[in-house]
């Protein structure tokens, strides 16, 4: 069957699909509703997609009833599916009610399912509700869950929060109660193992508050909160999103106070070297190197990467393999190692799993000089060990000449 032709006049200039809700922008050209106000929301210099007119961002969009009909006549006609009429936009008051409602003990879990399914419907919905306070309101709701340890509405107010977060309105809130960051915590500690899909919803909005949240807070948090994070980087079934956030959680916060040791007492060293035996995703292994760098910057760090029997060849593997952010880190990782913490056994085992000869490799590559500098610096501190090994002397007889 021959593919049926769009009228061209039937098209959103923006989205190029079919206009669901068409309206007429003040410069005459219709848009489909969506896409028209997500361009005057975000659009750097706010003008009219089409002719380049100036084009308020407060513009008032006009229904083109008209097109609308004729779009879903066409439809009709031609075995497409119908475009349905779409409802009147809901105004500030509309949500500003629901807010009240929440309070109603026969209407809470309604409401929440309501608020549900406008957030997900569109991003006028979603402005609106941002600008009526309902993300604010969601915060003193997941708490209360927490200190009634109730999971009844959490998940939906969870999603809520998730599809309406915005740092300006929730910095200040987030910062004045460290409760929430305990809520948040709480569901990882009671659900992880048996309602992952909760978690995956919570993880996102617990690295969202650390992001927003200042030093104060961060550095004043306890050991229990690193076991969580890290109990997260454990539990396989949690979605790829849940992950990330676990990790940058946990590097947003390992520099700040006594954090870095937390952290490596909640063992995140020894599952990091796990996690990453896995062949993660690119991004993730990233990260992974990073958080390792860190946390191997303090004795007790490296103490942990060393009782690891893949953690040294784990490094050289992924060495001028995955990114130039995991070679810096990677060799950065090898250099606190081998200048605070090397023993023979160290020493040996860099030789045994290859790292000495991707060292080498390293000043041949095309990589940073600064990189070439910090491997060449790692080879001349057991020199005297490795000149020994036949097996290297290939790449240091080849190695570039400084």
């Amino acid at each position: 069957m021959a593919e049926i032709e769009v009228p061209q006049y039937f098209v959103c200039p923006i989205s190029l699909q079919i206009m669901k809700d068409p309206v007429t922008a003040m410069t005459g050209i219709s848009y489909d509703r969506e896409s028209i106000e997500q361009w005057l929301m975000t659009a750097k210099n706010c003008t009219c997609p089409v002719t380049k007119q100036p084009l308020p961002r407060d513009s008032d969009l006009t229904q083109n009833h008209t097109l609308r009909r004729l779009i879903q006549a066409w439809c009709s006609e031609n075995g497409v599916d119908r475009i349905p009429t779409p409802r009147p936009p809901l105004e500030k008051t509309h949500f500003q009610k629901l807010i009240r409602d929440l309070d109603v003990p026969q209407f809470h879990q309604s409401t929440l399912e309501k608020m549900h399914a406008l957030a997900s419907e569109n991003e006028r919905n979603r402005r609106y509700m941002a600008e009526a306070g309902v993300a604010n309101a969601m915060v003193p709701l997941i708490i209360k869950s927490f200190k009634q340890g109730n999971t009844s509405s959490l998940e939906e107010a969870l999603i809520i929060l998730r599809l309406l977060w915005s740092e300006p309105t929730l910095k200040l809130l987030i910062n004045e109660n460290s409760d929430f960051i305990n809520s948040l915590t709480w569901i990882l500690q009671h659900h992880l193992d048996d309602n992952v899909k909760l978690v995956n919803e919570a993880m996102p909005i617990l690295n969202s508050a650390i992001e927003i949240s200042n030093s104060t807070l961060l550095s004043n948090l306890k050991l229990e909160f690193f076991k969580e994070i890290t109990r997260v980087l454990r539990r396989r079934a949690v979605s790829q999103q849940a992950l990330k956030s676990a990790l940058h959680a946990l590097i947003e916060t390992c520099p700040l106070g006594r954090n870095r040791i937390k952290i490596v007492e909640a063992g995140a060293v020894f599952d990091l070297i796990e996690l990453e035996l896995e062949k993660p995703e690119k991004n993730i292994t990233e990260l992974i190197f990073i958080l390792l760098a860190q946390l191997c910057s303090c004795a007790d760090g490296r103490e942990q990467f060393l009782k690891h029997a893949a953690g040294i060849a784990m490094l050289s593997k992924r060495i001028l393999r995955v990114s130039p952010t995991t070679d810096d880190r990677a060799v950065h990782t090898l250099a606190l190692i081998a200048k605070c913490s090397a023993s023979m056994v160290f020493v040996k085992e860099m030789l045994r799993v290859g790292a000495v000869s991707k060292l080498c490799m390293v000043m041949q590559a095309d990589c940073a000089s600064y990189l070439k500098e910090s491997a060449r610096q790692i080879l001349k501190l057991h020199s005297k060990t490795w000149n020994d090994s036949p097996c290297i002397q290939l790449y240091l007889l080849t190695r570039d000449q400084r």
